[in-house]
């Protein structure tokens, strides 16, 4: 593992990959636990383990609808000679007051009904007449279309072991033991759980809140005309949609201008909704690179320890970073390159792990593999350079899509990789071992 370029690295310093990513994760802390209800708490990381107070299920009840029985009552039943038993009665789900089954007698239950005093066994109506004196039912009918079935006598025409169909008590889960562990992320198979064992809220660390705002008085928001020299904003998009991805609540703002001051108003003016902002643009060494004439100081005189730091990074595509602090409370900035495909890229390496680690979450990064190169010809890179390669990959194996271009959006779409070349590497050649980072 890599050591971190000191904060104070000169203006030439050429930071590596994973000097930058660990200057990010050394700074970045996770959100405070909260208190949350149940669906409000979906994405969030539990901060405690959860110990289950009450069984699941917290008492025997049937897994059919049929009825309930003594052993020894069905024994030797068939269709020739049925065992005709008497019905005392309906054991139905959420019923409190249970019957008692005695010899010779049945209790007509429903499913997820408890198991009444007395019956050891469940008999799907399938295997009985269903109380109407003809050949084996084929379901059970409404107490109010066929209020005979609840009494009278039923024929079982098939014997059944104890406790056949039936759920027992604490056989998904016991009283006491651990429901979820500490950093369990919450789906909807987790709420399920948490909700059936009585919990309505539950102690996690928030999701995020990332602001995304793209920078350049070119951009044009989509679904408006096109102007000589302007382009859509796809990047706001992007991110935005890869930061709730990541599980993070994210806030689109779009493109402002290339002015610094009304860059510098737009990101304070959203830091009241920020545990995480991200810029897209403006971070090179052009004239109107605004992102780094409204950010780029050693420190924020009204706010001490606080500042974004640009940088050059041994890496293609996204050379240009930035990445520092900003406001009262100090709110993680990124300033990622405005090219599309270089904006993504340092998104994947750079941006979800400091959400993921605003989570709480231990595993950060995008799963990685190793697949065997397909290509009609040598991939080169530069020297000196960690280059990331949009990629096909399956069945162990990975093509690469489109050119090294940075505004290769189309190529970028078909992607579901990213090939690693490491920074001693000029030429990987078809066939080769190489790394994959496995984008969904």
């Amino acid at each position: 593992m890599s050591t971190a370029a000191p904060r104070t690295a000169g203006p030439d310093h050429l930071w590596s990959v994973d000097e930058h990513l660990d200057d990010i994760l050394s700074t970045v802390r996770p959100l405070e636990p909260i208190e949350l209800h149940l669906l409000d708490a979906q994405g969030c990381v539990l901060v405690e383990d959860v110990t289950v107070p009450v069984s699941l299920p917290p008492f025997d009840n049937s897994s059919m609808d049929g009825y309930a029985v003594r052993v020894a009552d069905i024994a030797g039943a068939s269709e020739r000679y049925p065992a005709a038993l008497e019905v005392v009665g309906d054991v139905a789900a959420g019923q409190s007051e249970l019957l008692h089954v005695g010899p010779g007698q049945a209790a007509r239950i429903m499913t997820g009904a408890p198991l009444p005093p007395g019956a050891e066994t469940v008999v799907p109506v399938e295997w009985t007449d269903g109380g109407l004196g003809e050949g084996p039912a084929t379901g059970m009918r409404a107490r109010a279309l066929a209020p005979e079935a609840a009494g009278g006598q039923v024929l079982v025409f098939r014997p059944a072991e104890a406790r056949a169909h039936v759920r027992a008590k604490g056989s998904d889960v016991k009283a006491g033991d651990r429901a979820l562990r500490a950093g369990t992320v919450l789906g909807p198979p987790q709420i399920s759980l948490l909700a059936a064992i009585g919990r309505g809220t539950v102690r996690v660390r928030p999701r995020p809140r990332v602001v995304v705002l793209s920078t350049g008085s070119e951009l044009v928001q989509p679904d408006e005309e096109l102007r000589p020299g302007q382009i859509y904003d796809s990047n706001s998009f992007a991110l935005t949609a890869a930061a709730r991805d990541a599980g993070a609540i994210a806030y689109r703002v779009g493109a402002v201008a290339d002015d610094a001051d009304t860059l510098r108003d737009a990101i304070e003016d959203q830091l009241v909704r920020a545990d995480l902002m991200v810029t897209s643009g403006g971070v090179s060494v052009g004239a109107y690179d605004v992102v780094k004439e409204a950010l780029s100081y050693a420190g924020d005189e009204d706010e001490p320890g606080s500042g974004v730091e640009f940088r050059k990074l041994a890496m293609q595509p996204g050379k240009p970073q930035g990445f520092g602090s900003i406001g009262p409370d100090h709110t993680p900035l990124l300033a990622l390159p405005g090219n599309p495909v270089s904006s993504y890229v340092s998104f994947e390496l750079f941006v979800r792990p400091a959400i993921r680690t605003l989570m709480g979450l231990t595993d950060v990064h995008r799963p990685r593999t190793r697949a065997a190169l397909t290509a009609d010809q040598p991939l080169t890179s530069p020297k000196g350079r960690r280059q990331f390669l949009r990629g096909r990959y399956a069945d162990g194996e990975v093509t690469p899509v489109g050119g090294a271009g940075s505004h290769l959006v189309a190529a970028l779409a078909r992607a579901n990789a990213l090939i690693v070349v490491p920074e001693d590497v000029e030429s990987v050649r078809p066939g080769t071992d190489v790394e994959v980072v496995l984008l969904g």
